[in-house]
């Protein structure tokens, strides 16, 4: 097939970016022909399979987000604050972009990706990740009816989770057919290492990075970082690892908390506008990385005893929850929405004594501190059973392989 694959943002450090990267790979090595539309400037940083990216130009250089975030040479302002002028010379802008014929469009986002398809003329499906629905749409009137008179034609809506089914009904509207598809995991990638291997891969990972003086680019990782990871990870202290947007509905704060009083530290690896609060929340024993790559995430992740997923905020999935489990480091994730479709995956592989400590309750410091707790202070033979499950899960439910392939799966 000939597969234009639309994402209005980057191919790298959030979810979504993440998942239009991993599924254009690998439909391009089942054999399609992958043209990627988006806004990454520097697509050979990212192995894509042999897809080509096309880049639009958007008028005014105006980028419409769900959160504030810094993208050099664009003016990103968030999607409700754009007028429906503007909103339509951005449809026009990614049209032009679209080259030539194509077997189906697959876009992301139910807007502006929806809008994209509708007006494209080409099959289409969208891809709900959930941030559109609930930064965006939801209670809106003038996005909600956009939405919802964009999807009336499209040969499907995909969804990650149950969780994010529901939330599109409720925000937009049934339709007919959705699909769900959960996001994946690079399970070729994504790898269990011993821990002096880990730790001397990611040092070495860390002295590739480009430079960053003063750590003037929130997007880039910390100066020094190898030194300071070095020094860091000295000894064999239990470590646990956070890894995603510094943003206050991300819950960083209640890991914050909880690590008060654990013999415990943590690397805290992210960027976003609430970064410099968590800092100053920040018990000594917690180190702050700014972004990693997969390249860095991989051994760092390796590394760790447990990575906790804190959300306060709905989530369409749990990615990194699901990439952490992959290398074998346990995730700890708030119970709700579709980071307890992760719970549930992991709590069935995981031996039933130990199934209580895939997740803890949404927002209670203390069950997070009492679950983290137990998990770091496990024994040595059921530590390995637990890294060996938290791997069979990823390897059963959310390989990108297995993701991608069931994409493009014929709408009954």
């Amino acid at each position: 097939m000939r597969i234009l694959l639309w994402h209005g943002y980057l191919l790298g450090g959030t979810g979504s970016n993440v998942f239009t990267q991993a599924v254009a790979r690998e439909w391009s090595r089942a054999g399609h022909d992958v043209v990627v539309v988006c806004q990454e400037r520097h697509p050979e940083l990212y192995d894509l399979g042999g897809a080509r990216v096309v880049v639009p130009d958007l008028p005014g250089a105006l980028l419409p987000t769900f959160v504030l975030d810094a993208y050099p040479g664009l003016e990103a302002r968030l999607l409700q604050d754009f007028s429906p002028a503007e909103l339509a010379a951005y449809v026009q802008a990614n049209l032009a972009a679209l080259e030539g014929p194509a077997d189906l469009l697959f876009a992301n986002h139910v807007l502006m990706g929806g809008a994209v398809g509708a007006a494209s003329g080409l099959p289409w499906r969208v891809y709900a990740h959930g941030s559109e629905l609930e930064y965006s749409l939801r209670g809106r009137p003038p996005l909600v009816e956009l939405a919802r008179s964009s999807l009336v034609d499209a040969e499907a809506v995909v969804v990650g989770s149950e969780h994010i089914r529901k939330v599109l009904a409720d925000v937009v509207g049934e339709f007919e057919p959705v699909l769900e598809v959960p996001p994946g995991v690079d399970t070729q990638t994504f790898v269990p290492e011993e821990r002096d291997v880990a730790l001397a891969a990611l040092l070495e990972e860390a002295r590739r990075d480009p430079p960053n003086p003063g750590n003037a680019n929130e997007r880039l990782p910390d100066a020094g970082n190898a030194e300071r990871l070095a020094a860091f990870l000295d000894g064999g202290r239990p470590t646990v690892v956070y890894f995603g947007k510094l943003i206050e509905n991300k819950g960083v704060q209640l890991l914050l908390e909880a690590l008060r009083g654990l013999d415990a530290r943590a690397v805290v690896v992210g960027f976003g506008d609430f970064r410099a609060e968590l800092e100053a929340l920040a018990p000594p024993e917690v180190l702050f990385t700014g972004p990693f790559e997969h390249r860095h995430l991989v051994h760092l992740l390796a590394l760790a005893d447990a990575a906790v997923v804190p959300s306060i905020f709905p989530e369409a999935f749990g990615m990194v929850a699901a990439e952490a489990a992959a290398t074998g480091c346990p995730p700890l994730v708030a119970r709700h929405s579709g980071l307890a479709e992760i719970a549930a995956g992991l709590e069935a592989e995981y031996p039933p004594h130990l199934r209580r400590l895939a997740s803890f309750t949404s927002g209670d410091v203390g069950d997070l501190r009492e679950k983290l707790a137990e998990l770091l202070a496990l024994g040595g033979e059921e530590r390995t059973e637990l890294r060996a499950a938290a791997r069979r899960a990823v390897e059963r439910r959310w390989s990108w392989a297995g993701v991608a392939a069931r994409l493009l799966a014929p709408v009954a």
